[in-house]
């Protein structure tokens, strides 16, 4: 069955507090990126307990809904539900109190996300290229070559027109205008204008020369200044003349103040933030690349990684390559598949086993997130064994100077990004920084990792000496408030648990009479010798599987024991069609009783679960 991408984006666009509350919206390889208007509106706990979503980073005003490989359909089924143009309106509504830390960088994870494919695309048709020469396949002299290097070279040079348009959609600002205006400062005129042995000055005042091709800071302050322009003389321009007297005044104004400063600071940025990027490296040399392999775990769990973006895109620009962040990731990536295919040798749970070959193929293949937030945070033997291999493959990466030459994530399919014309050996060093990483996670995940214990849920004291329901599931017991469905979880249809269930089989949780099968398979309900009338709902929604991955193995009127089985059903098939599969054992004449409850934890099918006490007890 088709996943509901369209439920999905429904539930999550609600709990991020709606169309209303959202300032910007886009995607990454597996995350939806929201930046928030009032972040006290977003119902964190919701959305980790939605269908279809993997896990939930939010700091100040952004949030990060991690989906996975299915991301692109979720995003397009949440553009169908609203416009997502409100820039500053919905801030300006919620009063305005932004973090100023969490606006820059929010405002530079929008600059600077969308700009990846297109850098990462010309990179690694670029080191194609250079594997092709190399090897004589095909001349450098050839059309052939020319038509695929041009290309591949457009993307960096003309970076300058990317970031203008970027900058413009997260500020909410005339895209064209902004575009004229950077390519102003990249017009071939304006460069020879600049580069004069004379110099050039605009109104007595020099212009410094600077080669605004490829950089990126200069464009995002050009826009971001046009914006002001752009704003201001919207509000004093007679509409009349709006349309063509708003945009003279921004190619008026703007443009010259960009040659005069805003330009010349850009570059200053640009080459402080590269400058104190490789200073870091020299300061510390190949201890750095293995430090930051080592903790880019927590990093990326945090959304932390994203504030090396600007760094990696700009060292691609100039000086052309990095030496940190992308051959530090390189040893993370590939010790997080690595790390998942040792767990799904090691554990004999059929659905961690499932999960865990999806996301390490994934994590070969540079996506992360779903090993990250699927095995590796989950289980503290598997995040140690990923920390340990990516420091090891770090430390030979970083000995080694590995360079990287396309802001891309390194995996099996990118590797070309490592190829160095002037050095056959840097794609040789980085190879092998692959196997060693590869290599050490998975015998360190083979010799460390230990599937969890299962251990029964405590049941609270006397528990035993009432009357009882034991657990119909193996799994994990939470309270019924913990349910993600208000039916359950505020009580109305009556007070009780909920397990997440390990195994698909469903017992019985005493001796009963079998009251109704329902129709879709989903859900028995039936009357106890103990007086407990007691309904258990395999997963929530599952009405619209209609019978599908359910097999029920009795009938209604059946008289059944504690621990008979009652029904099968297939856990991973339900949660591949994006359900989620908790089971609520819920009293629905608890009203006639004072409940116990045994504290949540692992449980064992047949373990105490509830303790029946008459009110008068």
């Amino acid at each position: 069955m088709a996943k509901d991408y369209a439920g999905t984006a429904k539930a999550v666009l609600q709990l991020i507090g709606g169309e209303e509350n959202v300032t910007h919206f886009e995607h990454c390889s597996t995350r939806l990126r929201f930046s928030i208007a009032d972040p006290a509106k977003v119902d964190k706990e919701g959305l980790k307990g939605t269908a279809g979503v993997m896990g939930v980073i939010a700091s100040g005003n952004q949030c990060q809904v991690v989906i996975g490989n299915d991301v692109i359909e979720v995003y397009n089924e949440i553009r169908k539900l609203g416009t997502f143009d409100q820039g500053g309106k919905a801030a300006l509504a919620a009063g305005g109190k932004r973090n100023i830390g969490a606006m820059i960088l929010d405002l530079l994870v929008g600059i600077f996300q969308p700009l990846v494919p297109a850098i990462a695309g010309a990179g690694i048709l670029k080191a194609i290229l250079t594997v092709l020469t190399t090897f004589h396949l095909l001349s450098a002299d050839s059309t052939t070559y020319q038509v695929f290097c041009y290309v591949a070279d457009a993307a960096l040079y003309y970076l300058p027109l990317l970031v203008a348009v970027t900058t413009a959609a997260k500020l909410n600002c005339n895209k064209l205008v902004a575009l004229a205006t950077v390519g102003a400062m990249i017009y071939p005129n304006t460069s020879t204008m600049l580069a004069a042995e004379e110099g050039a000055y605009f109104f007595g005042i020099h212009l410094q020369n600077v080669a605004y091709t490829s950089q990126v800071f200069p464009a995002i302050l050009t826009v971001a200044f046009m914006a002001l322009i752009e704003r201001f003389f919207n509000k004093i321009s007679p509409k009349a003349i709006r349309v063509f007297f708003v945009p003279l005044m921004c190619f008026a104004i703007t443009f010259p103040v960009s040659l005069l400063i805003l330009g010349p600071l850009g570059y200053n940025i640009g080459a402080l933030l590269t400058t104190a990027i490789l200073a870091l490296y020299h300061s510390l040399g190949w201890l750095a690349v293995a430090l930051v392999a080592a903790i880019l775990p927590f990093m990326i769990s945090l959304g932390m990684h994203k504030a090396l973006v600007p760094y990696a895109v700009t060292s691609i620009s100039d000086p052309g390559f990095d030496m940190l962040y992308l051959p530090a990731s390189l040893a993370h990536n590939i010790s997080e598949g690595g790390a998942c295919l040792g767990v799904a040798i090691k554990t004999k749970d059929p659905d961690l086993r499932s999960t865990a070959i999806s996301a390490g193929i994934s994590g070969l293949f540079g996506i992360t997130e779903p090993a990250l937030y699927g095995v590796t945070l989950q289980h503290k033997r598997v995040l140690a064994s990923v920390c340990a291999s990516s420091f090891i493959g770090g430390l030979f990466i970083g000995l080694t100077k590995i360079k990287a030459f396309a802001a891309v994530g390194p995996g099996i399919a990118s590797m070309p990004m490592y190829i160095d014309a002037d050095n056959g050996m840097n794609l040789v060093y980085a190879v092998i920084g692959f196997i060693i990483s590869i290599v050490a996670s998975f015998i360190f995940t083979l010799i460390f990792y230990k599937d969890e214990a299962v251990v029964e849920a405590r049941a609270p004291k006397a528990l035993v000496d009432g009357k009882t329901v034991v657990s119909p599931l193996e799994g994990k017991l939470i309270d019924i408030t913990e349910v993600s469905d208000e039916v359950f979880s505020a009580g109305i249809m009556g007070d009780g648990v909920a397990v997440i269930p390990a195994k698909g089989e469903l017992y019985a949780p005493a001796d009963a009479v079998i009251e109704t099968v329902f129709d879709s398979k989903h859900a028995i309900s039936m009357t106890c010798e103990n007086g407990a009338e007691v309904l258990l709902h395999v997963g929530l929604d599952t009405v619209k599987l209609e019978g599908r991955y359910f097999e029920p193995q009795v009938r209604a009127g059946d008289k059944v024991k504690a621990g008979d089985l009652l029904l099968k059903f297939d856990v991973t098939a339900i949660k591949k069609a994006g359900y989620d599969i908790v089971t609520p054992i819920v009293i629905t004449n608890s009203d006639e009783y004072n409940l116990q409850k045994a504290a949540g934890g692992a449980v064992k099918a047949g373990a105490a679960i509830i303790c029946l006490k008459g009110k008068e007890e």
